[in-house]
């Protein structure tokens, strides 16, 4: 059984919105390993496609999958490994001290995140801006 090209978008906002309550969450406790809650959660998403918080979320799906906004599932790999690259520098900047380096990847995959959640993707921009460069890339080489 092949795997859909989409993600119900109730699922990909929950996996947003459970980065930014973790990565405040860090920052108002002060406990930096917090944050390998979702670092944990987008490896297993990525190397398994098994994202624990978006399977917990889908046991409240009403609908099924195929009723909800659809979120293409290679731009959302895209995402998730640009926000757990982030997540994994913050945490070990945490804790190797390098405290402002920590802050700064944590605010970048938490203010991602949060935009995403309002309606614009920095990834996908990100990502439409590489393949447009690829593109205008092979076209000058023929």
């Amino acid at each position: 059984m092949s795997k859909s090209n989409f993600i119900p978008r109730p699922l990909v906002r929950t996996n947003q919105w459970f980065i930014v309550i973790s990565v405040i969450s860090a920052w108002v406790s002060h406990i930096t390993w917090i944050l390998a809650l979702p670092l944990l959660a987008g490896i297993l998403g990525l190397l398994f496609d098994f994202n624990p918080v978006m399977r917990f979320a889908k046991l409240f799906l009403r609908k099924p999958s195929s009723a909800y906004i659809p979120e293409d599932r290679d731009q959302q790999k895209f995402n998730q490994m640009i926000a757990t690259i982030c997540l994994l520098v913050s945490l070990v900047s945490f804790e190797v001290g390098w405290i402002a380096i920590g802050y700064v990847f944590s605010v970048m995959v938490a203010l991602a995140a949060f935009i995403a959640i309002l309606g614009f993707c920095v990834g996908c921009f990100i990502r439409f801006q590489w393949n447009q460069y690829r593109f205008r890339r092979s076209q000058n080489l023929h």
